[in-house]
């Protein structure tokens, strides 16, 4: 019996994914469950796995644009598994000293030698480029679309063994989709940032104190996010407009705080969302921070996972960025950029001291958050951070890390 597999729908509103990755070759035996594609669709990137065992067939190939619900592969579910059985040892020696004996080197010089395919002479005329200073890399060495492509025109003489080298590589659909987000939201929204520096001292304090003695309780570390996130949760609480956004000629309201988080994972950014922030302890946020960076570091996170957030972190500081002009995340009208820790000089009671000092930057669509919104809400960010056992712990610090 052959098996149709068509692309399932990896969320709303997605009609094409695209095939990112083929873990399989045409022909191979597959096992029922088994990963054979990794596909991108705008969100995130998705495991494909086989409905089936048996033989497959790709329909696809890599870098394909697939409609939801067409055919990727086939799977033929009547044909055997091949036997285990390696090849003797005679036979592997052979292969592996065929393998090692260069192939003789044939006559390559033809007609069709430094002649250019159609594609590639356009290519070279528009880069101005001689034909017969290329080496083609096609049959019998004519010079493909590739090899036009890949040619840099001359720039004098360089430096014996220097590269000139280039690649080029489509980028992901999850890639480009996060591109074209960024462009709009930089003309469909007024964006604006506003910055304010914050004295870390007092949670260094905290975690010096009481960071062995959480971990050991709760297995998870005591980290900044749980702070950073409490803080800003407090303080959507007293600026509501920055807990909103806009619906066409409407201003929407939540009165929850999904906080939605940066993190890298291996196909770039992606930002999981913690649900009902304002419900959770430390314990509750640092364990569901490292949940979900698990999951977007292993590529399991998904779609339902990443939508919905009111509100953005992003830490910067984690790659050693000092100051930055985070870009929101639509339909969202606010981020928070925290950013590296670094001792500088700061006035304290009269007196210069060296304080771990970290610059804070708010993003926030101007539309429809005013000046005095964005300011107070990053200066009451501050003031939870400066002041967490009284702001943020109810001045009982066992309790809030439920030591």
């Amino acid at each position: 019996m052959i098996l149709e597999m068509k692309v399932p729908s990896p969320g709303e509103s997605i009609t094409e994914v695209e095939i990112a990755t083929w873990l399989v070759e045409d022909g191979d035996y597959v096992e029922k469950d088994q990963p054979i594609a990794e596909v991108d669709s705008d969100k995130a990137t998705l495991e494909l796995p086989a409905e089936e065992s048996g033989v497959i067939t790709l329909q696809a190939e890599e870098g394909d644009a697939v409609a939801v619900g067409a055919v990727v592969c086939l799977i033929d579910t009547a044909a055997a598994q091949p036997e285990g059985a390696s090849a003797s040892p005679v036979i592997e020696e052979v292969n592996k000293v065929a393998t090692t004996i260069p192939a003789k080197e044939e006559s390559t010089t033809t007609y069709a030698s430094g002649t250019a395919s159609p594609a590639a002479k356009k290519i070279l005329a528009e880069k101005n480029i001689d034909a017969a200073t290329i080496k083609g890399t096609g049959k019998a060495g004519r010079i493909t679309k590739e090899d036009a492509v890949k040619a840099v025109p001359s720039m004098g003489t360089l430096p014996e063994g220097g590269s000139r080298g280039t690649t080029r590589k489509k980028m992901s659909m999850l890639r480009r989709k996060v591109a074209e987000r960024l462009v709009a939201v930089k003309s469909e929204t007024a964006m604006l940032t506003t910055f304010n520096e914050v004295n870390m001292q007092p949670i260094f304090d905290l975690r010096s104190q009481f960071k062995e003695d959480f971990k050991t309780k709760h297995g998870v570390g005591l980290g900044f996010m749980s702070f950073f996130t409490l803080a800003v949760v407090r303080a959507l609480k007293l600026y509501p407009d920055v807990n909103s956004m806009i619906d066409g000629d409407f201003q929407i309201k939540n009165d929850f705080q999904d906080i939605s988080i940066a993190v890298s994972g291996p196909k770039g950014l992606m930002v999981p969302v913690i649900r009902n922030a304002e419900n959770l302890s430390f314990k509750g946020v640092e364990s569901e921070v490292k949940r979900l960076a698990i999951r977007a570091r292993d590529g399991q996170i998904t779609i339902d996972e990443m939508t919905g957030g009111t509100f953005t972190i992003t830490n910067g500081g984690v790659f050693g960025s000092m100051l930055s002009t985070p870009i929101l995340n639509p339909p969202q009208s606010g981020i928070l950029g925290m950013h590296n820790i670094v001792n500088r000089p700061m006035a304290v009671n009269g007196e210069v001291v060296i304080q771990p000092i970290m610059y804070v930057a708010l993003s926030y669509d101007h539309r429809i958050i005013d000046g005095r919104e964005s300011v107070g809400f990053l200066v009451a960010v501050k003031e939870a951070l400066e002041n967490p056992v009284e702001l943020l712990m109810d001045n009982d610090i066992k309790k809030a890390l439920e030591m």
